[in-house]
């Protein structure tokens, strides 16, 4: 294997086009003949253009063939996003990008076809079979010891603990590789202590894969885990993939858990020529099974590799790029500001209540949109999705148009699906009515926010979309003095499409930290930073505690020119009475940046400049 970069000089023309614009770290990782390749790519680096234009760079310099070149993301935006690029490049033919699901789908779907057999078929959610498992065993979905009694899965309506729950531990432990036997034994080292003891879990996801078989049925972790086997076990098999995919990229590669890096290596054999991009600060995964280790012991893995680095953000200004260093610490490498205008200084303020909040946020919003700048150049962003109900009430009150992310498309939500599928059959208003009441009664139950969430954790997504879904209900049976199940489902329909046609309008978005990953604003509100939300009341041990610091560093990187934090010295959850609030621990790093940023404004431009470049060697060599 040889290493170094081909100089430039001796780049034909069309490869030259694609290094113009360029700095020396991107063209060095676009161009280097190491590998395997890992590029750590810090926020707003030019990730994705790095990563497009090496294998663009690779096709066309004749070290690579597009039609045997795979690019693996981790969403199916993501690998629209990189053919729509490489496209726009010149090659010569089109290369597969997709998700590591859809490619080892096809995979799969490949090999039954040379075998004669029958296409695999892939279940959108794992909730109808654990339902009927559970309906079969005659478990209750209340919590504690497992207890049988008759009703089975009709518990799944009134009772606070649901099958999204349950399904939600074993998509964790099938990301590690685990099994039900394991379960028991990994959940207690991991200190997982969800509303379904890990016993009850490890024996329904027993049935529940025995269920599966029966019905000749894959989950999508199945994808990853059966495409694996089969490359292990199967000569010819894998043979046929790794000539076929000989050279391997993997975008956001900080996010792969331990299925998918299986997968990888599996597919990769013998084989040398990977590149993975990614950065270890955006490890904000590991609560979903991701492996945030994963890009940091690359080169343990990798013998050989290369490690190169992009280290300038072309995204946000100094000011804001000093608080987000501030926030990740003196032992953490943020990236450094690139040629962009001076910018103001991020604020911190503190309210008396969520009520204040939310009012000094609005008022702020409304200032910050001056001419020029639209309201969807606006975001405010939490850490959970329930406290930005008080501030997109505070706006609705002052005129500011506003769209909650995530909250459409509804109906392709699986448990959204499965209770839709429940209530389709209610043909009467007062069965929808009752239904609507029981939906109520599950979400008050399962809420564990009681108390500022000090039982565990905020709301799960399920828990708040049917929380939402029941509040639609509400309107429906408002609207239609014959309301049915099944016309419900029509009216959402209908809804749901006005409500795509409304999202296109300007609008400050409202999104959670986690939702925001990849995107970014002018301007940036982050709410709620309290300890119990930043970081979150269940992160308990060191790992836990590090990758809510991550996610604080995630959320303040989405902001190119202005940062605005906030947070409460009280708030009201669901029990009405006021809680007192604690500022985040790393607000003071934010405050303490704050206030060097305001000292250095004052002092004259030249001194100023020189005290930051000063600042950036010393954070470089701490």
């Amino acid at each position: 294997m040889t290493h170094g970069i081909r100089p430039q000089a001796e780049a034909t023309p069309r490869e030259a086009a694609l290094l113009a614009g360029c700095d020396p770290e991107q063209v060095e990782a676009i161009t280097t003949r190491g590998r395997p390749l890992c590029v750590l790519a810090g926020a707003g680096s030019g990730k994705t253009r790095v990563l497009t234009r090496r294998i663009a760079w690779r096709v066309m310099e004749g070290s690579a063939l597009a039609a045997h070149v795979l690019a693996l993301t981790f969403t199916r935006k993501a690998s629209g996003e990189l053919q729509s690029r490489l496209a726009n490049l010149g090659l010569p033919e089109s290369v597969t990008a997709g998700t590591f699901h859809s490619v080892a789908l096809a995979e799969l779907k490949r090999l039954a076809a040379e075998k004669g057999r029958r296409p695999p078929v892939v279940i959108g959610s794992k909730i109808r079979i654990l339902m009927d498992v559970l309906a079969s065993s005659r478990v209750s979905t209340r919590p504690g010891p497992a207890r049988h009694r008759a009703g089975g899965s009709a518990a799944y309506g009134r009772a606070n603990r649901s099958v999204a729950d349950l399904a939600s531990e074993i998509e964790w432990a099938k990301a590690r590789c685990l099994g039900p036997d394991d379960f028991v034994r990994a959940a207690a080292v991991a200190g997982r202590r969800g509303p379904w003891a890990s016993e009850e879990v490890a024996w329904i996801w027993r049935a529940y894969e025995l269920e599966k078989n029966r019905r000749q049925v894959l989950d999508f972790e199945d994808l990853l885990l059966r495409t694996t086997d089969q490359l292990l076990s199967d000569p010819r098999f894998a043979a046929s993939a790794r000539w076929r995919y000989r050279h391997v990229f993997v975008d956001e590669y900080q996010d792969v858990n331990e299925s998918q890096q299986r997968l990888l290596r599996a597919w990769l054999g013998d084989n040398d020529d990977l590149c993975v991009v990614g950065d270890p600060n955006q490890a904000i995964y590991s609560w979903n099974g991701a492996n945030p280790r994963a890009i940091s012991d690359f080169p343990d893995e990798f013998a050989g590799s290369t490690v190169l680095t992009l280290s300038i953000n072309y995204r946000s200004t100094h000011e804001v790029l000093s608080v987000a260093g501030a926030v990740l610490g003196e032992r953490q490498a943020a990236p450094t500001a690139g040629p962009r205008p001076e910018g103001p200084v991020p604020t911190v303020t503190g309210y008396g209540d969520e009520l204040a909040e939310a009012a000094g946020v609005g008022e702020a919003v409304r200032r910050a949109r001056r001419p020029g700048r639209t309201w969807a150049q606006i975001a405010i962003l939490s850490r959970t999705n329930a406290q930005l109900r008080v501030i997109e009430e505070a706006l609705v009150a002052r005129g500011v148009p506003c769209q909650t992310s995530g909250s459409f498309p509804l109906l392709r939500k699986p448990w959204v699906e499965d209770a839709l599928a429940a209530v389709a059959r209610a043909g009467t208003r007062d069965l929808l009515a009752a239904w609507r009441v029981d939906l109520l009664t599950a979400t008050a139950l399962a809420s564990d926010e009681e108390a500022g969430g000090e039982s565990g954790s905020s709301p799960s997504e399920a828990q708040l979309d049917l929380e939402s879904l029941a509040r639609l209900a509400g309107d429906y049976l408002t609207e239609d003095s014959a309301a049915t199940g099944a016309g419900f489902r029509s009216w959402l329909e209908a809804a749901q499409a006005s409500e795509a046609g409304l999202r296109r309008r300007d609008a400050v978005e409202l999104t959670t930290f986690h939702r925001a990953k990849g995107l970014e604003w002018p301007v940036v509100f982050l709410t709620g930073l309290e300890l119990g939300y930043v970081p979150i009341t269940h992160a308990k041990d060191a790992d836990a505690l590090a990758e809510e610091r991550r996610l604080l560093y995630v959320a303040c990187t989405r902001a190119a020119e202005e940062l605005h934090c906030s947070w409460a010295a009280q708030r009201s959850f669901s029990s009405g009475a006021p809680i007192p609030r604690s500022p985040s621990p790393w607000l003071a790093a934010i405050e303490a940046a704050h206030n060097d940023l305001e000292r250095l404004s004052q002092t004259a431009p030249d001194t100023a400049r020189r005290a930051l470049a000063e600042s950036r060697r010393a954070l470089e060599k701490a």
